[in-house]
């Protein structure tokens, strides 16, 4: 059988008795396949990974075992995070996620209040913590009042909540009541040493009522083996999960937030695109591209490399190419001095390692000096004359880099990071999959050192962050757009305080040999957004709208458009009255929009400049949505009520049909309730086979894709 990853989360994802799925990877097989069945199970399910091949000794082994590539860990690491996955490295922690998570909430961040009657515990528990990158919670003004008045005077009155060694059930209790209740608190640790006055089972008791009765997680640590087992057991079978050791449970905890952190980073609404005006020069950029492949050449000049990047509007310092010595005065008096000269070459890459570099030059002598010591350093061929630039002030700005190599089995990979000379000494890189959004990149960025740095440190003033995330959205694009690109590296990215100060001062890029078909070239592991299938559309009244591709940026769009819909068409579409605060819930709105657009597409029509603040609106809604192991598709559809009749659902599925067909569907179908006439017409009108439904009160369309052509 050809079963793969993605078919075994799909099928236990849909199995009503596994409430947590957990594996032991040691090869991923087909990226795109996992990562699509992992996003859309992650949300209802926990998926729990460990793999294996961390270290360069056990990925030789497990690769001879499996006769498969282990890939790179640190992009796996990426994939997990980017699908919502949760990576454990020991078998202890694979099983103890899968019963935290099936049993408690998650938690909303990283604060941990640890309440403990031994001072011992408590301290061993926040080593673990602070360790693993959670926080101990800053007690509330009103929780430490409260703790005043049902703790002894000796209480702790900090984080850990000593509740001292004589601490009986009620105690216990109590306590936890009110650190459930402080609003700081993401989650909860209780931990009892067995002492002299101790009731380990009593307390377990008194607790067992807080198990599922409370949105933030109580994990518990009854330490004391066999003398504490009947309170864990309690515990245990009322929903509260136990650990023999505090430390254990506040490292489960770490890998709680860093869950949930990652699950909300799949479903978070990013900040609206750009204008349209910031959509890249496509022409100007394949151009560029097709200039390298006609010579010959794989490796970029930093010239057109630099050019490249700003068709993505991505800012890069002026390089003027000068050939000659005359014409590199004439570009420096033209800049202004000072201004740096550095090597131009078709071939090579470091440009400092060769002595190609002259900064800090403030003379028509010093850049006539510069150019003939970078032609004498040049050893045979290599030398094709220089770039002149100015020389930028960095002493207030710190240096980056941005870059995407090609991995193996997920194609182009993202970083982030540190950059300048001591690049690959730092190693303060964060890796991501392509493409961005504005949320993904700023959590990309998050995961480095040097973010602290950017927003601001020691009174110096935080860079453009804003202006940042849209850099690296604009570089996903040219990277995804682009898949001749093998290689790149903007080394250093300057970013400095203010407005329009962020630049690319040196850029690389290295393109797949052109004896590789474009059939052949690898493809990123998340399917990026389908540009192909935007278009226009003129109503009947005249006016003209756009259909494109759902995105996650269109949810308040979405929550307008809900909120004009009649109670007629909402039944319509979903058969039953859905209140408004249903359909426009968050999390529902977020599926809807978040699509992986290798299993359904949902298409929208726009018109321009029809809603609150003159902002474009969302008029209609179809989607086609695969169903599981068969190769057709559902379509439904939804137009507001003051568009319907203006040919835009008939617009919407004739799109939908040309979907199916270019993505390789057998057939489209859906059911309409009998009642919908207009929507049976439409179905009609585009050939379509209407029959009789399941229930009686429905009709069934089908309509097969005869001329399927090739799965994109």
């Amino acid at each position: 059988l050809d079963v793969d990853w993605g078919d075994m989360i799909e099928y236990l994802g849909d199995d009503p008795k596994t409430e947590s799925i957990v594996l032991y990877m040691e090869s991923i097989g087909s990226a795109r396949s996992f990562l699509s069945a992992a996003r859309d199970v992650a949300q209802s399910k926990p998926i729990i990974v460990i793999k294996a091949g961390r270290t360069d000794a056990a990925a030789e082994a497990a690769a001879s075992h499996t006769g498969t590539l282990t890939g790179s860990d640190a992009v796996l690491n990426a994939a997990f995070r980017r699908s919502g996955v949760l990576r454990v490295d020991d078998i202890n922690d694979l099983f103890y996620m899968a019963e935290v998570l099936s049993k408690q909430p998650r938690p909303e961040g990283r604060n941990l209040t640890i309440l403990t009657n031994a001072g011992g515990p408590g301290v061993l528990a926040t080593d673990a913590l602070i360790g693993g990158g959670g926080e101990l919670t800053p007690i509330s003004d009103d929780a430490t009042a409260q703790f005043d008045e049902i703790l002894p005077g000796a209480w702790s009155h900090g984080n850990p909540v000593d509740i001292l060694g004589d601490a009986d059930p009620e105690r216990y209790a109590k306590s936890l009541e009110v650190a459930a209740q402080d609003e700081n608190s993401d989650g909860l640790l209780v931990v009892l040493t067995p002492q002299a006055m101790t009731e380990p089972t009593k307390t377990a008791e008194h607790l067992r009522p807080y198990a599922r009765d409370n949105d933030k997680p109580i994990l518990a640590s009854w330490m004391g083996g066999d003398a504490v087992a009947p309170g864990e057991n309690i515990l245990n079978e009322s929903g509260l999960p136990t650990f023999a050791y505090p430390d254990t449970a506040a490292r489960v905890f770490n890998h709680m937030w860093r869950y949930s952190y990652n699950l909300r980073a799949l479903y978070e609404t990013p900040s609206l695109p750009e204008d349209e005006e910031g959509l890249p020069d496509r022409t100007a950029a394949d151009s560029i591209v097709e200039a390298t492949h006609e010579s010959g050449r794989v490796l970029m000049t930093e010239h057109d490399s630099k050019n490249l990047l700003a068709a993505y509007g991505i800012p890069t310092v002026e390089s003027p190419v000068a050939e000659t010595v005359d014409e590199a005065v004439a570009a420096a008096r033209k800049i202004g001095y000072p201004v740096a000269v550095k090597l131009h070459s078709t071939s090579i890459t470091h440009k400092s390692d060769v002595g190609g570099v002259q900064l800090g030059l403030s003379s028509d002598e010093a850049v006539e000096e510069a150019f003939r010591t970078i032609d004498d350093n040049i050893v045979g061929e290599g030398f094709d004359g220089v770039t002149v630039q100015p020389m930028i002030d960095r002493s207030d700005g710190y240096e980056l880099i941005i870059g995407s190599s090609m991995d193996e089995q997920f194609g182009p990979v993202l970083l982030f990071g540190s950059g300048g000379q001591l690049v690959e000494v730092y190693k303060d890189r964060a890796l991501g999959l392509p493409p961005l959004n504005r949320t993904l990149a700023r959590r990309m960025m998050e995961q480095t050192d040097i973010y602290e740095a950017l927003e601001g440190v020691r009174g110096r003033q935080p860079v453009d962050l804003d202006a940042l995330e849209t850099m690296l959205v604009r570089f996903s694009q040219l990277v995804v757009e682009q898949p001749r690109i093998k290689e790149i590296d903007v080394n250093p990215l300057l970013a400095r305080p203010g407005e329009d100060s962020i630049v690319a001062l040196d850029a690389r890029v290295v393109l797949h040999p052109y004896t590789k078909d474009e059939e052949n070239l690898p493809t990123p592991a998340i399917r990026p957004y389908p540009r192909q299938y935007i278009g226009t559309h003129t109503m009947t009244d005249g006016e003209e709208i756009t259909v494109r591709p759902i995105r996650p940026e269109d949810e308040p769009k979405l929550v307008t458009f809900h909120e004009r819909l009649s109670e007629r068409s909402v039944y319509l579409r979903y058969a039953n009255l859905m209140k408004l605060e249903q359909r426009v819930a968050h999390d529902r709105l977020a599926r809807i929009c978040f699509i992986d657009y290798d299993r359904e597409m949902a298409l929208v029509a726009e018109r321009p400049d029809s809603g609150r603040d003159g902002e474009a609106q969302i008029i209609g809604v179809g989607r086609l949505t695969q169903q599981p192991g068969r190769n057709e598709a559902e379509f439904a559809m939804l137009v507001i009520d003051e568009y319907q009749g203006e040919g835009i659902g008939t617009e919407l599925l004739r799109r939908l049909v040309e979907v199916g067909q270019n993505e390789g569907l057998d057939r489209i179908t859906a059911d309409i309730l009998q009642q919908n006439h207009a929507m049976q017409r439409v179905c009609e009108k585009l050939g379509f086979d209407l029959a009789r439904g399941d229930g009686q009160d429905m009709v069934k369309a089908v309509k097969p894709l005869a001329e399927a052509g090739d799965r994109q």
